[in-house]
């Protein structure tokens, strides 16, 4: 059986600029353009995505961080919708926003 491992995570941008300026600002991400209606987040062990457009809706990305309550203020400075404020869970601690094009994402820290 051939060897299987995620390393593309491709999401729809309603708002192209505004998304690509939220990880820019949010996450410190920079992008290559592929055209005008594709950018990628390359480099790391997992490639990024955004593709113009609203469909379909894709899963939720999730971002590991050494420091939660910097990146809570990091993410709600660049503009993010914080839709689940700080919180426990079996594997850690973490929060849920939306960027720009309404992409749910989850940021977190293990322990």
């Amino acid at each position: 059986m051939p060897k299987i491992t995620p390393n593309y995570l491709e999401m729809k941008a309603s708002d192209l600029p505004a998304s690509k300026a939220f990880y820019e600002q949010a996450f410190g991400f920079a992008f290559t353009d592929y055209g005008p209606d594709y950018s990628v987040v390359e480099g790391g062990p997992v490639h990024i995505g955004l593709a113009a457009g609203n469909e379909p809706i894709p899963p939720m990305p999730t971002f590991e961080s050494d420091d939660l309550e910097a990146s809570l203020e990091q993410v709600r400075a660049a503009g993010g919708l914080i839709i689940n404020e700080i919180f426990a869970y079996p594997g850690g601690r973490r929060f849920e926003c939306l960027d720009p094009s309404g992409n749910r994402l989850a940021i977190y820290r293990p322990g």
